[in-house]
């Protein structure tokens, strides 16, 4: 079914419409939250919630892109059920992914968070528009999906090594274009 008639579906409060996004993006949702959050329960879980929290929030909303609201919907769940589980240290995966991008973003106590959070929004998305398509979808891939290196350099045929250094080479760029940016 078309993203469209599912929104549709949502505006109509037909119950349909969570078994028609389950069908057409159950797959999604459920890779994102189990790279997220490793743990086949609480990705199940993230992702019945995204349902509830779509179901909550259009309407009002109404999403052009249903697979990219979907995907962020999901994506904060885990975020904020990792955060909560943390102490327990259930997944070093994510913890590793934070710590490589925390090295090149600035801290949030340094500017309002509202403002410096969309004007960063716009600064990365001018700066993934200057990567190449691979180079794009690899850091999109890490660093928004969660997937792991072992996981991207298999399905592109590279050592992790090989993908590991590309990801920090990424990462340095960012950090100097952000700094550029500070001065």
């Amino acid at each position: 079914m078309e993203d469209e008639k599912i929104v549709a579906l949502y505006w109509a409060r037909d119950p349909d419409a969570i078994r028609h996004t389950a069908e057409k993006y159950g797959g999604l949702c459920g890779r994102i939250a189990g790279s997220l959050l490793g743990d086949a329960r609480d990705a199940e879980e993230c992702v019945s919630d995204t349902y509830q929290r779509t179901w909550d929030s259009v309407p009002p909303s109404r999403p052009v892109q249903l697979a990219a609201y979907l995907g962020r919907i999901v994506r904060n769940l885990c975020l904020s059920r990792y955060r909560a589980g943390r102490a327990q240290k259930r997944y070093g995966g994510m913890e590793q992914m934070l710590e490589e991008l925390e090295e090149c973003l600035p801290g949030r106590e340094s500017v309002e968070q509202e403002l410096e959070a969309k004007e960063l929004s716009a600064f990365l998305d001018r700066w993934l528009g200057t990567l190449g398509k691979e180079d794009r979808a690899l850091f999109v891939r890490r660093y928004w999906y969660g997937d792991s290196v072992s996981a991207l350099a298999k399905e592109r045929g590279k050592t992790a090594n090989q993908v590991s250094l590309r990801l920090y080479r990424m990462r340095q760029g960012l950090r100097e274009q952000l700094e550029r940016r500070e001065d």
